[in-house]
């Protein structure tokens, strides 16, 4: 029998449905996925042995090497005639080594020691699986188990190398405890350096962690270390799962680097790609035993018609086998923190989202269109990861608003804590792009920020590795284009352009941090503004590295304005580590002034105000506030460190009178620059949390 906690709790679907009464519509369906994850948990514990042995399934697939140095090779091909050996251990015989078949489509081979008793293949050499189809075919593959593979300048094909250092790295610093407030760094190894290059995980470790650091972000998500055969994939083309990108380093520099980061208090998220696979095959996953539904269904079902790609057929016991080990494979192995899965409204509906423009019509959410079986998946990987690591961080990008992405699985929802706000970046994009200064929308602004499920978590963003990449446009770039290249010094005036440029990219940063979600996140650079888009070395740009870079070294220079932005974004995480907004409940808005453009709000008894007008300033403006007492300005995007015009007196005290306005006992005033945003904190209030 399985571990008690292969059991998960009676579901508790009352909270749901008593939570949103539109729902109970929908009951049944809740009820009917929640008994298909009971059976996929019981089936675990009758034929496995329960998840934890599961989920650990990397100690035998692949290659293993057992305490008297012999190896133990295991895969699973079943569509396979026969499986061979092959490799720098014994000159590349491809009959020499063959596999034994066994029940269930897996395949067996033990390697005995050389006469030295050191392993039969040495550490840093090549192996292939050579795979025999009942066509009469033979095929060279790497197995989808390879914990490293490599690529040399010359060839296109990835090579499966056997890693098994005889020091690995060891992890000493502990995992830090789970954020009560996420602050994101979204980041990708290989661009984070200004020279023209792939970076390393060491540069990395070195030159980026602490930066990061002194920013007070609290969380990294490394993109694109699952490996990949075509880097200007962004990492979404996965190509052997277990492996971390060798194009950046070795295994034991990504460990040091995760090493690394916890020593500094931060923790370190993965962005998983289990929404599909590469279609390679000579270095993928896809027909591996020569069959077009190994690991994913036969297509039409088993092709994604938008991203050339395969998918995983959620149903197979060996394909949740594989995905499922390969998540407890980041956090043993690496001691990822948790992840981002990506693609997770691909996985949710047979339709894959695509030419659907889901309305919020809840009909949307069940019924046939929903893929169920992937469905179930990620309420087991959640469950799975929740109950074997309690701190874990699980975060969908989803995109369809489907009720009960982030509610417990004991409830019957998937079990994920965050969802990625995706509509306010396009909201701040749709606006720059269409809309006069002075014609905002300001209530529809701050519906977009507010407009996300009760009770479930969103990370809200401005904007992510998405709006940076060529074809679009990062705000900074919208906002100022090419006189970033020209007009950034702070050693000359501000031209209007750059002017209007710093003032709203601080404001919109800062609104969407306070107002949008319990969480933040921002891509690399874009923090400072960074001047120019992302595009990965190809065929169109002659596979050219030059936008494939961030240019941190514009932030060490005293006379350029991307310093001042820097400044800025430091700050606005270092006061919400302070005051915890991000973890309090959500806003109390009291002002959404139309004419005036200005937006003020409470969260966390931190009094938030902002002046987006273009022209017009206020004094003596009154603002609602609920707790009286004595307030102070603890940031402000005016000030001249940030690029501002430095209007306001810091030294200030703002006493409240007795005075109710807009649904708040007390109210203060306060003069308001045009194009300015203040944060004000109540000195007399204790505000650890």
């Amino acid at each position: 029998m399985g571990d008690p906690e292969d059991k998960v709790s009676v579901p508790e679907f009352s909270n749901l449905l008593q939570m949103d009464p539109y729902l109970k519509t929908y009951a049944k369906d809740f009820q009917r996925r929640y008994g298909l994850l009971e059976k996929q948990l019981f089936l675990l514990e009758e034929a496995e042995g329960g998840f934890d042995q599961f989920t650990r399934s990397y100690w035998s697939f692949g290659v293993q090497r057992r305490p008297d140095n012999s190896l133990f090779l295991k895969e699973w091909a079943p569509a396979a005639e026969a499986l061979f050996l092959t490799g720098d251990f014994n000159e590349w015989d491809k009959f020499s080594h063959p596999y034994t078949k066994k029940e269930y489509g897996k395949w067996e081979l033990i390697l005995p020691p050389k006469h030295d008793k050191s392993p039969a293949v040495d550490h840093n050499t090549k192996l292939k699986v050579v795979v025999h189809t009942k066509d009469g075919k033979r095929m060279y593959r790497i197995s989808p188990w390879a914990k490293y593979v490599t690529k040399d300048d010359k060839s296109v094909i990835y090579d499966w190398v056997h890693w098994d250092p005889p020091q690995p790295y060891i992890h000493v610093h502990p995992r830090p405890k789970k954020p009560k407030s996420l602050r994101i760094y979204e980041s990708h190894v290989g661009i984070a350096s200004p020279e023209g290059k792939i970076a390393s995980y060491t540069n990395f470790t070195t030159n980026v962690l602490p930066r990061i650091k002194d920013l007070g972000y609290n969380s990294i998500q490394l993109m694109a270390i699952m490996e990949h055969a075509y880097y200007a994939s962004f990492g979404y083309q996965v190509t052997s799962f277990f492996a971390a990108s060798s194009r950046y380093g070795t295994p034991d520099e990504l460990k040091q680097l995760i090493d690394v980061a916890h020593s500094m208090g931060i923790v370190v998220l993965l962005d998983v790609v289990h929404s599909h696979a590469s279609k390679n095959t000579e270095d993928g996953l896809n027909k591996f035993d020569g069959s077009d539904s190994c690991f994913f269904h036969a297509p039409p079902r088993g092709v994604h018609a938008m991203w050339d790609s395969r998918l995983f057929n959620y149903s197979s016991w060996e394909v949740l086998r594989f995905l499922l080990s390969n998540l407890r494979w980041w956090m043993e192995e690496y001691r990822f923190d948790g992840f981002r899965f990506d693609g997770v409204t691909s996985m949710l509906f047979h339709h894959h989202g695509i030419g659907v423009g889901f309305t919020g019509d809840y009909s949307e959410y069940f019924g046939l269109q929903v893929d169920e079986d992937s469905l179930v998946y990620l309420m087991l990987a959640n469950h799975i990861l929740h109950t074997l690591y309690p701190d874990c961080i699980t975060i969908a990008e989803e995109v369809s608003g489907m009720p009960a992405v982030c509610r417990a699985v004991a409830e019957g929802g998937l079990g994920f804590d965050y969802r990625l706000a995706m509509a306010v970046p396009d909201k701040w994009i749709q606006i720059l792009k269409e809309v006069h200064d002075e014609d905002w929308d300001i209530g529809n602004i701050v519906y977009t920020m507010i407009n996300r499920r009760y009770g479930e978590k969103c990370i809200a963003y401005a904007e992510s590795h998405d709006q940076a990449l060529v074809g679009d446009k990062t705000l900074a770039f919208w906002l100022m284009d090419k006189e970033m290249y020209t007009n950034m010094s702070s050693l000359e005036p501000m031209t209007p352009v750059i002017d209007r440029g710093i003032q709203l990219h601080k404001m919109i940063r800062l609104l969407t941090h306070s107002l949008g979600g319990e969480g933040y996140l921002n891509f690399m650079g874009n923090e400072f503004g960074h001047p120019e888009w992302l595009d990965f070395p190809r065929e169109g740009n002659k596979y050219s590295y030059h936008y494939a870079r961030r240019q941190f070294n514009l932030t060490d220079m005293n006379h350029l304005r991307y310093r001042q932005l820097y400044a800025f974004d430091r700050d606005m995480n270092r006061t919400e580590d302070k005051y915890g907004w991000l973890a309090a409940p959500p806003a109390f808005i009291t002002a959404k002034h139309e004419g005036q453009k200005v937006i003020v709000f409470e969260r966390a008894n931190v009094l938030f105000i902002f002046n987006f007008h273009p022209i017009n300033s206020y004094q003596d403006y009154r603002v609602a506030v609920e707790a009286p007492g004595k307030y102070t300005i603890k940031l402000d995007s005016d000030d001249t460190q940030y690029g501002g015009h430095g209007r306001l007196q810091h030294n200030t005290e703002f006493f409240t009178e007795a005075h109710p306005f807009n649904d708040r006992a007390n109210s203060i005033k306060v003069y308001i620059p045009c194009r300015t945003a203040i944060v004000l904190a109540n000195e007399e209030m204790d505000y650890c949390y």
